[in-house]
């Protein structure tokens, strides 16, 4: 662009200078020759349009009133002008730049053209420079924009997939880890108990955390290599596996399932997971209390999950609460996700109770 500028600023001097040629020059200084070489620096001076618009643009105003060779080099400092800066800028300019167009109409008027006519056509030439470089300004800035747009959009998709990472971590690693810490805390409460209860501890310790690290794992390699496709994601069938785990480690989990149809895969996952969420709340926050699961519902009516537990009685020595966490708030992000609506809080008898509401269509 910068070489196209010049060159046309050094052919509309070129064909001023052979339009002169044409009338014998008279005897004496040769105006001609400054002509030239002011058309010459103008030409030059194009090379700092980038940097210095405006100044560039206002010497080359200043030198076209006397010499007539710099116009197209000003022609070309006024696109520079509506490209590299502000609109109101470029108005500004413009509107300074008609000085010469009236003055050139005074000072070198053509016999085949009045001088109204001659103002009105190099205004009309100027307009359309600044125009131009208008147009190249907007559709700049249109694709200044659109870059931004996508780099937030693909923030914002970052952003999302990272709480999705966490939500996944929190709910695969938070249920094994709340089975080793009560298995750990029975052990180190009971270190008198019977061999075989240690034995069986022991084993639902090595087989959580051996399960913690497959898990884990899992999700590492999906996040790696996310071309092999997702780890395979639990369904509401898989229910029956997280109660009869947590009874295995201890806990006394009554369930009450009545589905009649195949949920959806989407409803079916989120409600595998409030369960997860809501047994491991258990044993984090009321060790030694019972807990009740109820799922019912059906295509239509939606799908209810209702996971409950009493006052918990007196809590072992070296089982201590867990703290509070961000579980609760993940659940219910990931239930509003799938359209759906969670609900927890102390129950009438001083216990505690989650109850996720799901669409069924």
């Amino acid at each position: 662009m910068d070489t196209a500028l010049f060159l046309l600023a050094v052919a509309y001097g070129v064909a001023i200078a052979k339009s002169r040629t044409q009338v014998t020059p008279e005897p004496g200084f040769n105006w001609m020759h400054v002509e030239q070489m002011a058309g010459a620096f103008g030409c030059v001076l194009l090379w700092l349009r980038r940097s210095r618009p405006v100044e560039v643009a206002c010497v080359l105003m200043a030198l076209s009133v006397p010499f007539e060779m710099v116009s197209g080099a000003m022609l070309a400092a006024l696109f520079s002008v509506a490209v590299h800066r502000k609109p109101r800028t470029t108005a500004i300019v413009y509107a300074a730049s008609l000085l010469p167009v009236v003055g050139d109409s005074l000072l070198r008027p053509d016999p085949a053209m009045s001088a109204f006519h001659y103002a009105v056509f190099g205004t009309i030439v100027q307009g359309c420079a600044v125009g131009w470089g208008l147009f190249v300004h907007h559709r700049r800035q249109l694709l200044v924009r659109v870059a931004s747009e996508a780099q937030l959009r693909a923030e914002q998709a970052q952003m999302r997939a990272r709480e999705e990472v966490a939500r996944e971590m929190h709910d695969v690693l938070g249920h094994r880890l709340s089975l080793l810490t009560l298995h750990a805390g029975a052990l180190e409460y009971r270190p008198d108990a019977p061999s075989e209860d240690i034995a069986r501890a022991a084993g639902v310790i090595r087989e959580s955390a051996h399960q913690a690290l497959q898990e884990l794992r899992e999700v590492l390699t999906v996040l790696r290599a996310p071309e092999t496709g997702e780890r395979p994601q639990p369904t509401l069938g898989d229910v029956h596996r997280l109660v009869a785990e947590s009874c295995t480690a201890g806990m006394r989990v009554r369930l009450l399932k009545e589905i009649p149809q195949a949920v959806p895969d989407l409803i079916g996952r989120t409600a595998y997971r409030v369960v997860q969420e809501a047994l491991t709340n258990v044993r984090k926050h009321a060790p030694g209390a019972p807990a009740s699961v109820h799922v019912t519902g059906g295509e239509g009516d939606g799908l209810t999950v209702e996971v409950t537990n009493p006052t918990p009685g007196t809590r072992p020595a070296g089982v201590a609460r867990g703290p509070a966490g961000h579980g609760l708030a993940g659940l219910a992000e990931r239930v509003s996700l799938a359209g759906g609506r969670l609900e927890y809080g102390p129950t009438g008898n001083g216990g505690w109770g989650i109850t996720a509401r799901l669409p069924w269509p």
